[in-house]
């Protein structure tokens, strides 16, 4: 079973990659962009519900 510092590392380290993807895509109306974002939001629950703050990290704009 992973710890929670492991699962903090990995959910930030996709956080940031699907960031940089989604401003890559940039068009908001894409379904990619959807797909993405989709994961954007799961994956900002999960850090948020486990402490981390995201202020210096979070790059979308909702």
């Amino acid at each position: 079973m992973p710890s929670a510092a492991d699962i903090i590392r990995d959910s930030i380290n996709e956080f940031s990659r699907v960031q940089n993807w989604m401003l890559v895509v940039g068009d908001k109306d894409s379904t990619i962009y959807q797909l993405m974002y989709d994961r954007y939001a799961e994956l900002k629950t999960t850090l948020t519900s486990l402490g981390v703050n995201l202020t210096k990290i979070d790059k979308i704009e909702d």
